[in-house]
């Protein structure tokens, strides 16, 4: 862990609230982003898997990086998904933010036409072509197939075509590999682990932060995580680890639907239960979380101090 790096610590991916119209509810908006920042996360990211990307049109889109780097106001560094199909479709999407004042943009492969490792290299290339803002890969081999393997990123920091990676490819081995890789390297990379509930070993590991969608919900666990490990009480960081872990468990109890129902799905419904979001809504086609599921977030926040 880096302490002069611009993005570490803890950078939530931030979940969007909606209207029961399912258009953007800011006010809701306002309170939770003004809530982690009060907690003391390091940044923000913006139109990742966990903010309904895939799901919102050009239009929505800056509607929501609008309103997002209004509220935020320079108070933590804003990163921004460019996230799409293919490269000139990813290139639009950078042209498109062009003249905001954004911090980082998050990309991953592309996902509809797959290639491989040299389509994927020249994939990021382009996209350097096109931005002098810090480029982090986002791995997320579930949702693009294709995995972001240790060789080609070090490829691509050594070409300066990226500054870091957010992983959320579930490959804890690769991603330590990636780590080391990366030091043997001399740290050209800010690596950010996704996963919600295996951030100890990601720190111990050399990560350099976190990109934790349940840091929605209860950020000043992940913040005071953080901390721990800078000063080396790792056996804090792994009891804050435990309570963190078990809060993530709401994802796994939803019956109503499985992916992104379950996972965004459930945090919507804490959040609104907390009283932080007017409502759970989701965006078409996926359906909000009612009754035994509600009940049953309900009782993880409650057991594990969130109520």
């Amino acid at each position: 862990m880096k302490d002069n790096a611009k993005f570490c610590g803890v950078i939530p991916p931030v979940v969007i609230p909606l209207k029961e119209d399912r258009t953007l509810d800011v006010l809701s908006f306002e309170r939770s982003i003004n809530r982690m920042i009060e907690a003391g996360v390091s940044g923000l990211f913006f139109l990742g898997s966990s903010g309904e990307v895939a799901f919102l049109t050009s239009e929505e889109r800056l509607h929501v990086i609008n309103e997002a780097l209004r509220i935020v106001n320079h108070r933590v560094p804003v990163l921004v998904g460019v996230i799409d199909m293919e490269t000139l479709r990813v290139i639009e999407k950078i042209e498109q933010l062009k003249g905001l004042d954004i911090d980082a943009l998050v990309a991953t492969c592309p996902f509809y036409a797959l290639g491989g490792p040299k389509e994927t290299i020249r994939h990021f290339e382009a996209l350097r072509e096109h931005t002098d803002l810090p480029i982090f890969a986002y791995d997320l081999p579930v949702c693009v197939h294709q995995k972001l393997t240790p060789d080609i990123l070090m490829h691509l920091a050594k070409e300066g075509a990226i500054q870091g990676v957010k992983d959320s490819s579930g490959d804890d081995v690769m991603f330590r590999w990636l780590m080391l890789d990366n030091e043997d390297a001399g740290h050209p990379l800010q690596l950010l682990t996704g996963h919600e509930v295996v951030v100890d070993g990601a720190l111990l590991g050399g990560a350099d932060g976190s990109v934790p969608g349940l840091a929605n919900i209860d950020p000043h666990s992940y913040v005071e995580q953080y901390k721990a490990a800078k000063a080396g009480d790792w056996q804090k960081v792994s009891e804050i680890q435990d309570h963190l872990a078990r809060l993530m468990m709401m994802t796994r109890y939803v019956k109503a639907t499985i992916g992104f129902g379950a996972g965004v799905g459930a945090f919507k419904t804490a959040l609104w239960q907390m009283g932080i979001f007017e409502t759970n809504q989701m965006r078409e086609p996926v359906s909000k979380l009612e009754g035994e599921d509600v009940e049953t977030i309900v009782g993880v926040l409650k057991k594990n101090g969130m109520l």
